[in-house]
């Protein structure tokens, strides 16, 4: 019992001292970014090369057109007087009255004749009104077009920077300059 403790307690030992000397390693090679005034996970790199990455677009703009035009109107003349309607109904119910048979044929022929009667007569009145009349108004009439150009528009860049001696690409939304912040990280060499 007393070895299997021991070597607990001894495996114990030998992983807290490797997390131990793991920290002071990577304290260690972060201390000159810390020193230079920078994060202890930042750097700059100069940048080499920028391209700008573009994309042809189409652009409409609506342009509307106006102008003054002369429009025709017409307006009937309009009846001023119902007596040709009501001289058509009594003269139609009277024919209808001469027609009839009997009472019931008279009653059905006054009623058919009446309203025949003021049909053609208030026909006839329209005709006897006199002709409507013309008359022109101005107004403005518009249109729409849609112009279209195209343009070039910049979507990004192709950014080549280097870093410790190494050329590395991205791509990034804006222009960066002369030197871009990169992420540095620290991994050991060999591992437990």
């Amino acid at each position: 019992m007393k070895n299997v403790t021991k070597n607990t307690t001894r495996n114990t030992r030998n992983k807290l001292a490797a997390i131990i000397a793991a920290m002071a390693m990577t304290s260690t090679l972060a201390a000159p970014t810390a020193i230079a005034g920078h994060k202890a996970n930042h750097d700059y790199a100069r940048v080499v090369s920028v391209e700008p990455i573009t994309k042809t677009v189409r652009i409409n703009t609506p342009r509307q057109e106006c102008w003054q035009e002369q429009v025709s109107h017409y307006e009937p003349a309009k009846q001023r007087s119902a007596t040709p309607t009501i001289v058509g109904a009594i003269v139609g119910g009277l024919i209808g009255n001469e027609l009839g048979n009997n009472n019931d044929a008279r009653n059905g022929g006054i009623l058919v004749g009446s309203v025949l009667g003021g049909s053609i007569g208030r026909d006839i009145g329209r005709k006897t009104a006199g002709p409507g009349h013309h008359y022109y108004t101005t107004e403005e009439r518009c249109q729409t077009y849609q112009d279209y150009h195209e343009e070039e528009r910049i979507t990004g860049y192709h950014v080549g920077y280097k870093y410790h001696g190494n050329i590395y690409h991205t791509r990034m939304q804006e222009h960066p300059g002369k030197r871009i912040k990169v992420r540095v990280t620290v991994t050991p060499l060999e591992r437990y």
